[in-house]
């Protein structure tokens, strides 16, 4: 019962920790990269599809993505969800390819970036935090219930206080190459 309670712990933390990385893989940094783009949406025949269903993203070099519709027509429409993403990044549309150059960042965009890097990172560990409570509340349960002893418990919150540490201690893993990417220039 006891390691049914942590396996789920496990699982849990660990969806914790790939939104993080899913989160921080969205952060610009000076590279460009095709998962930058992961979070915009086409108007496609009347509904929101992601930009990576109606079109190839490639990485042309450094600072350049290149983006080509599978249809003609998207064009435009992809031009536009780009400018309305949020990401402050201007296509250069040249017939039916677009090219998104990445602009360098100033020492004050890499810090603003730095600090929505840190609060993702603390949001995801005040999820870790919010899980091990569960796990602990559930464990307590079975003590109250009499169904194991108070020190099959006490054992129990240690090794569900490891495995907290240790995701927490990724999390921190995490946000340090993340920071260490945005500060590169």
């Amino acid at each position: 019962m006891i390691e049914e309670f942590k396996q789920d712990a496990v699982e849990r933390m660990d969806k914790a920790l790939e939104s993080l990385s899913v989160t921080l893989g969205r952060l610009r940094t000076g590279r460009a990269h095709p998962g930058l783009l992961d979070g915009v949406t086409v108007a496609y025949y009347g509904s929101d599809t992601p930009l990576r269903q109606v079109a190839n993203i490639v990485t042309t070099d450094a600072r350049t993505l290149t983006i080509t519709p599978y249809e003609k027509a998207l064009v435009r429409d992809v031009e536009r969800a780009i400018i309305n993403s949020g990401l402050g990044l201007n296509p250069v549309t040249a017939g039916e390819v677009i090219r998104l150059p990445m602009p360098p960042l100033t020492e004050e965009s890499r810090k603003g970036l730095s600090r929505q890097a840190r609060q993702e990172a603390e949001q995801a560990k005040i999820a870790i935090r919010n899980i091990r409570r569960d796990v602990l509340a559930d464990i307590r349960e079975l003590t109250k219930a009499k169904e194991i002893s108070e020190d099959d418990e006490h054992r129990a919150q240690e090794e569900v206080q490891r495995i907290t540490d240790s995701h927490i201690a990724r999390v921190d893993q995490n946000l340090a190459e993340k920071e260490k990417d945005l500060m590169e220039i």
